[in-house]
């Protein structure tokens, strides 16, 4: 496989993160909790999210350079996933929130149980779990972005799910089959 930079594209200039920032708020995402376990256990919201490849079976996350969370995966090398509900807004909106505390305060009156693998916390009440090892990291722009093999997952019965689209939370309910 061969890379193609575009970066010294002549005569351009990149775009404003404002510009971008706005044209992406148009691009629906599902909402995940990423958490570490261990000595140090941390959570945050994010949407940066996606799978890479079913064989082997390795999904992807980006978590700013300045975030605690970089710190957490890049030492635990493992993370665990909690794929939120259309109820589960609180949550994410509590798990962004910088002004929480930090380490064991932050689960305090939440719900969850440690991964059986990775012993990351994953959220009561989610629609989908999964846990991953750290496989690979790269650094682009100021995030970075880690691929972890899913060492093991499983899902609810809950199908409604939580989206961020223009800027918001927005909700998807599936209609009973």
């Amino acid at each position: 496989m061969s890379y193609v930079s575009v970066g010294g594209a002549v005569g351009r200039s990149p775009i404003a993160p404002t510009a971008l920032r706005e044209t992406m708020a148009r691009f629906a995402t599902g909402v995940i909790v990423l958490s570490v376990g261990g000595e140090h256990l941390h959570a945050m919201t994010a949407n940066a999210f996606s799978s890479v490849s079913l064989e082997p079976p390795t999904v992807l996350c980006c978590v700013s350079h300045s975030a605690v969370m970089h710190k957490a995966i890049t030492s635990a090398r493992s993370f665990g996933v909690s794929v939120l509900s259309a109820e589960q807004e609180p949550l994410a909106r509590h798990f962004a929130d910088k002004r929480r505390p930090l380490g064991r305060a932050q689960f305090d009156g939440i719900g969850w149980r440690p991964g059986e693998v990775t012993r990351a916390p994953l959220l009561d009440g989610a629609v989908a779990w999964l846990e991953c090892e750290l496989a690979e990291a790269h650094d682009s722009g100021d995030h970075s972005v880690f691929i972890g093999d899913v060492v093991s997952s499983a899902t609810s019965a809950d199908e409604s799910g939580l989206l961020f689209f223009n800027g918001r939370f927005q909700q998807i309910v599936t209609a009973p089959r």
